[in-house]
């Protein structure tokens, strides 16, 4: 099996060259982790559900929502209430809360079976990228499935960043 995993977020983009990035890694799949797909203002309208599978399709790109990975509003307070904190903002966050961390885990991959989500896309030869917007993984849930994935399947993930 030849599958390749790799993570976006939006911050840090532009339209242009959020898309750009996807066509250069040969993305085939995005795959989008989001509870809400919406963003809030004019920047990062691109990525709001609607237009963003428009201009994937066009692309030749396929998606999928996996709302079951995505971190519930509760989950979300939880990393908020941490930031606040350390007074620091969601776009400057280096790195989840253990308390986050433990949420999430135990929320959304408590049962979390890693052969079965990669057999999920049933393509071999694929780019899937996982996608949500924070610019920096480790501060992103996404980079608590792809450990799994690492851990569970031998699975490295490379990080598309700006």
């Amino acid at each position: 099996m030849i599958l390749k995993f790799m993570t976006i977020g939006v911050y840090g983009f532009d339209e242009s060259t959020f898309f750009d990035a996807l066509i250069r890694h040969n993305v085939g799949l995005f795959c989008d982790i989001r509870y809400r797909r919406g963003m809030r203002g004019a920047k990062y309208a691109f990525v709001n559900s609607i237009y963003l599978q428009k201009k994937l399709k066009a692309l030749g790109i396929g998606y999928i929502h996996r709302k079951d990975l995505a971190p519930n509003n509760a989950i979300r307070d939880v990393q908020r209430a941490d930031d606040q904190c350390q007074k620091i903002t969601k776009r400057n966050r280096a790195a989840l809360s253990p308390a986050f961390i433990k949420a999430y885990n135990a929320a959304c991959l408590t049962d979390f079976n890693a052969q079965k989500f990669v057999d999920s896309f049933g393509i071999h030869d694929l780019v899937v990228v996982l996608f949500c917007v924070e610019q920096d993984p480790k501060a992103c849930h996404r980079s608590l499935i792809t450990d799994r994935l690492e851990m569970d399947l031998n699975i490295h993930t490379e990080h598309i960043l700006p």
